[in-house]
């Protein structure tokens, strides 16, 4: 995980508003559209962003493609940084 991937992907407000959601999601997975008012092809740019700077994962399960947050990744790199994110607004 190279931070310069992890502060582009975390720059911009629609990723980081994912990230928010996800992190307050109770097993940090979600599915849909996590209320950003962006086309779906912005949005697919967007999970390919955080995707390539290994914030998330995606798995599809039927027709319907679930989002994960990588929490322990992210905390073995950068500890504190999601709880730090999720408190700023």
């Amino acid at each position: 995980m190279r931070v310069g991937s992890l502060l582009h992907a975390l720059a911009d407000p629609t990723r980081l508003a994912i990230v928010r959601t996800l992190y307050q999601e109770a097993d940090g997975r979600a599915c849909g559209t996590f209320g950003v008012d962006v086309a779906a092809s912005t949005l697919s740019h967007h999970f390919k962003v955080l995707r390539a700077a290994g914030v998330i994962f995606q798995e599809d399960h039927g027709t319907r493609r679930w989002t994960t947050l990588r929490p322990d990744d992210l905390n073995a790199n950068f500890p504190g940084l999601l709880q730090a994110l999720a408190a700023r607004k």
